[in-house]
This record gives structure tokens, C-alpha cells and sequence, in this order.
């Protein structure tokens, strides 16, 4: 039976490439995309989601929340900002479409209502800042216990951060929101930095995959990932681009791919260096309580034959 999957994005390009493999893949059912503010506006968001899975045109459509949250605060100095990596739109090359809702449903509120209606069921893969969650949870107080589980893109554990040396983007742009729903006692896995930059797309391996715009996800590949390898290059001299929402997804459909560790993990709100970053407890004394699975290795290999496995056969069709 396929899993029952809402996916929770700031639809970047990577996002993108996520909830596209969601769409495609059979043992999956997505029941909801909701779009949150981060990489891009909730606003854009919302209308990058609308545009993708109206381009790929899926035979079973998934709701659609809302958002109006704003792009997430971004020092530049260091490196820069998420339109150099993900375009102006959050979607490379992706054309400003045409599309708009008939009914518009705010995210926290169809997340608690599919979960309402499907108790212990649900698996919420969020991918962008942890927002919605929070909302959802102070809407709903029991919404995060009747969940299957929640697989947080974000954080880092024993690496540094992307955005600061510190902390990663998920995390920073609303720590406030990860460290509530860090902190509760519900069923939550944690896929941080230091697994999902070993999940990685070289332009030989995009090359081979071949797509092209004889069909709609071969279009939407080709507006997107281009962009981004180009954007790994010139910005941090990457001959690859990391696949960092794929991996969090991999992370559910292919779990035997991932080693975890139960752990204990907190949110820095106030250090001027070190706000957003994920603290864990790893000093071997019991004095945090666990609250959370951390993935701490990744089969690479694994994960990208994953996606190609996916990808191929609606690139041919």
C-alpha cells in the first residue's frame, strides 16, 4: 500500500526535484504539497508548487496549501543569496506560468485536516523552515501525535552549517519553530547536512539521464537543474549539485540506505554566531532526555539510483 505523504516546501529547486519524485514514484501517495515561506516567499512558493505539479499533470492531484509568509533574512556576506542558487522565482530557468487557485486553503489547516482525517497515517516531509509545523501544532495540539511520523530536512550534527558556520538555512531562517517542534514527544527523524551533501548529481549523471522537453517532467528537469549546476559552479566551485530534499525523501522510501542515531537536540536562539544552530547532547551522560532519530550516514550510490530508478521510465514515456 503506498505511503500517505504530505510535503511541506519553500520550493526551491531542490523542492522541486522532490515533490517531482514524489509525484512520480508509485509508492507514494502525495496527499498535499503546502508551501512556506524560506528560499522564496510563501506567496512564490505556493505558485511554484501550482505550476510544477500543473506541468506534470499527475493522474491523482494533490492539495494545495497556501502561504503568505516572507522570504527568509539572508546575510549575503558570506555567501550569496537564494536567488543566485534557486532564480529569481526559486525555480531556475522555470517560466512565470500562468496558474491560480479557485479555492485557497491555508497550509497549517490542510495539514491538520488530512491528518484528522488519516490518524497515524501520515508521514509530513518537511522541507524548508519548520513554520507551518509550529502553527499546525498551536492549531491543533494534537496534530504532531497523530502523525506517522515527521522527517525534517534540516540542522546539522557534527558538521558545519551552510549559511553561517553554525547553523543551517531550515533551521535559521525560524528557530523559534524548530525548537518547538524539535522539542515535542512525537515521532520525528532529523536528516541533517552531514548526510544529504553526500547525495550528489554531477552534470555527466544529468547528461545521462537525458532529459528533454518531448515530455512535461523532462521540461521541468531541464528548467531547473541546469540552473543549479551552473549556480554550484560559479558561487562555491562545485562540479556537482547536493541533492539535499532528495535525500530527505530517500529517507522514507528507502530507510535501509540510512544508519541513525537516537539523540537528544535543542535550538540556539540568542548567540550573535551561533543562533539556529542544533545542539545535541553527546556526552554520554543522561541528561537530556532522547527526542529525536538523527540520520548520520547515507548509502550515496543508493539514494541517486533511487531517483534515477523514478525519473527514467516518465522520461521515456
Amino acid at each position: 500500500m503506498p505511503r500517505k505523504l504530505i510535503i511541506d516546501a519553500d520550493t526551491g529547486i531542490g523542492d522541486a526535484l522532490a515533490v517531482m519524485l514524489a509525484l512520480c514514484d508509485p509508492e507514494i501517495e502525495l496527499l498535499a504539497v503546502t508551501a512556506t515561506g524560506g528560499m522564496v516567499s510563501g506567496e512564490q512558493a505556493t505558485r511554484n508548487l501550482l505550476a510544477l505539479v500543473s506541468l506534470i499533470d499527475p493522474p491523482r492531484w494533490p492539495r494545495f496549501g497556501i502561504s503568505d509568509g516572507p522570504v527568509a533574512a539572508w546575510s549575503e556576506i558570506d555567501i550569496p543569496g537564494p536567488h543566485a542558487f534557486h532564480g529569481p522565482r526559486g525555480l531556475g530557468d522555470f517560466p512565470d506560468l500562468s496558474v491560480d487557485f479557485h479555492q485557497k486553503h491555508d497550509s497549517a489547516k490542510v495539514m491538520i485536516d488530512l491528518v484528522r482525517a488519516h490518524p497515524n497515517e501520515i508521514t509530513l516531509l518537511t522541507l524548508g523552515p519548520l513554520t507551518n509545523v509550529y502553527r499546525a501544532a498551536e492549531l491543533s495540539p494534537t496534530f504532531l501525535s497523530e502523525l506517522r511520523g515527521l522527517v525534517i530536512q534540516g540542522g546539522a550534527y557534527a558538521c558545519p552549517g551552510d549559511v553561517t558556520p553554525m547553523a543551517e538555512f531550515n533551521i535559521l531562517a525560524d528557530p523559534e519553530a524548530a525548537r518547538y517542534v524539535l522539542r515535542q514527544p512525537c515521532t520525528k527523524t532529523l536528516v541533517p547536512l552531514d548526510v544529504t551533501r553526500r547525495l550528489e548529481l554531477t552534470f555527466e549523471q544529468y547528461q545521462r539521464l537525458n532529459p528533454g522537453p518531448e515530455t512535461r517532467l523532462g521540461q521541468a528537469l531541464v528548467w531547473t537543474l541546469p540552473f543549479a549546476m551552473r549556480a554550484a559552479r560559479q558561487h562555491l566551485g562545485q562540479e556537482s549539485v547536493m541533492l539535499h530534499e532528495s535525500a530527505a525523501l530517500s529517507a522514507i522510501t528507502c530507510p535501509d540506505l540510512f544508519e541513525r542515531e537516537s539523540g537528544a537536540v535543542d535550538v540556539e536562539l540568542h548567540g550573535r554566531l551561533t543562533r539556529g544552530m542544533t545542539v545535541f547532547d553527546r556526552r554520554g551522560i543522561s541528561r537530556w532526555q532522547h527526542n529525536i532519530d538523527v540520520l548520520t550516514s547515507i548509502e550515496g550510490q543508493g539514494a541517486l539510483d533511487y531517483c534515477l530508478r523514478i525519473l527514467q521510465p516518465r522520461l521515456q514515456s
